[in-house]
């Protein structure tokens, strides 16, 4: 099976993804959506794996919680994993609530060796259940802790290193971190495991001048397109996704989106291949 080039699965598209075949290799759906107990939704789900490979990438893991992980979320998410039987299942290097208060944002974590044993814990967790590696994305931030030890690429290696999970890497989110705390995308790219790289998320962002934010409603910007060549050089060929959360356009739109991301790719790994 070949799995190139896939969308994120959103209700504005449902219809047309079940009318006929889409020119994608798989789609993306947001774990906590089909997390219910039957109607419409999951539903909706079943036809749709019935017609494309899927892969499921959760919000609400909160992998990162010193209390550990929800038993209740966990059991709900292994179930749906069961029905769907998907390609991967991701989620996001955050917290997002404490003491059972869901905050529902993806929270940053220090990068220190204490939250690495934290997390390491909680996806050891995970992967007990779902038995199968977890797949962690970095996520956008805008204000950085104090007491950080190391650089974000390293504290993901070596999440890797300590539990076998495997990384999302969304450009885009890189790129937006670079910019807002002054580091280099190139280093980050550089700085994690070639061998762990599952996916790529390419996603557009708000641009106000001196700082960006991650609203995953714009198109894909240049800056962006030329990481995401940055990043093929360096890993080769990885499953790659546009990911629009807000604003969404007709699905025409992003499959022109797309085309753009097979240009890119199909060009550099052609180049790199003579090289």
């Amino acid at each position: 099976m070949t799995l190139r080039f896939g969308l994120g699965l959103r209700t504005q598209h449902y219809t047309d993804f079940l009318a006929a075949k889409q020119p994608v290799d798989w789609l993306e759906v947001i774990s906590d959506n089909y997390m219910v107990n039957g109607g419409k939704p999951l539903a909706m789900l079943d036809r749709i794996c019935e017609m494309y490979p899927v892969t499921m990438h959760g919000v609400a893991l909160s992998i990162g919680s010193v209390n550990g992980l929800d038993e209740d979320y966990l059991r709900r998410l292994k179930e749906l994993e069961q029905r769907v039987q998907p390609l991967w299942v991701s989620d996001h290097l955050c917290w997002s609530g404490v003491h059972g208060r869901k905050l529902h944002d993806l929270m940053p974590l220090p990068f220190t060796h204490e939250a690495i044993d934290v997390v390491a814990q909680n996806i050891h967790h995970a992967q007990d259940v779902l038995q199968r590696p977890l797949v962690i994305e970095n996520v956008s931030s805008y204000v950085e802790f104090k007491d950080s030890e190391m650089a974000e690429w390293e504290f993901l290696t070596a999440l890797c290193k300590q539990t076998g999970c495997q990384l999302l890497l969304d450009i885009n989110n890189i790129y937006v971190s670079a910019f807002n705390h002054g580091f280099s995308a190139i280093d980050f790219i550089n700085g994690v495991p070639k061998n762990q790289i599952r996916q790529f998320h390419l996603a557009g962002h708000q641009d106000n001048d001196d700082h960006l934010i991650d609203t995953h409603d714009h198109a894909v910007c240049n800056g962006v397109w030329d990481l995401y060549a940055y990043a093929l050089k360096r890993f080769g060929e990885v499953p790659t996704m546009i990911e629009r959360d807000d604003n969404i356009p007709p699905l025409k739109e992003l499959l022109d989106e797309l085309d753009t991301a097979r240009i890119i790719a199909d060009k550099t790994l052609r180049a790199e291949g003579a090289a």
